[in-house]
């Protein structure tokens, strides 16, 4: 099943990771110094992801693909890992739109 985990990186920030059902994860955030703005930024995701408008479809320097997922404000929320192809970025992208409004969060720092 499909579910965001909330966790603490080394720099003691919290993080988040959206996790498809295969485990895979298929978004990750930026750190947020508290775990309520780690918990907006999963709302905000929820929120954004079924919008087309707000993936930002890239191609890395080395010719690998990926998206960031922004919010209203054109802030990042989310990024994706590298993909070899674009079909497989926008796999990726397809994943994010059906998993994430509806997807449980696991808050690992408990």
């Amino acid at each position: 099943m499909a579910k965001f985990t909330i966790f603490k990186g080394t720099n003691q920030q919290f993080y988040f990771n959206l996790k498809a059902d295969n485990f895979k994860t298929v978004l990750a955030s930026e750190g947020y110094i508290t775990k309520a703005s780690c918990q907006n930024g999963i709302d905000s995701v929820k929120a954004n992801s079924p919008d087309d408008k707000r993936y930002d479809r890239k191609t890395s320097t080395n010719n690998k693909y990926y998206f960031n997922l922004t919010a209203t404000n054109g802030q990042v929320i989310g990024k994706s890992e590298m993909y070899e192809t674009e079909s497989g970025r926008d796999n990726g992208i397809d994943v994010v739109k059906e998993i994430a409004p509806n997807a449980t969060v696991e808050d690992e720092t408990i």
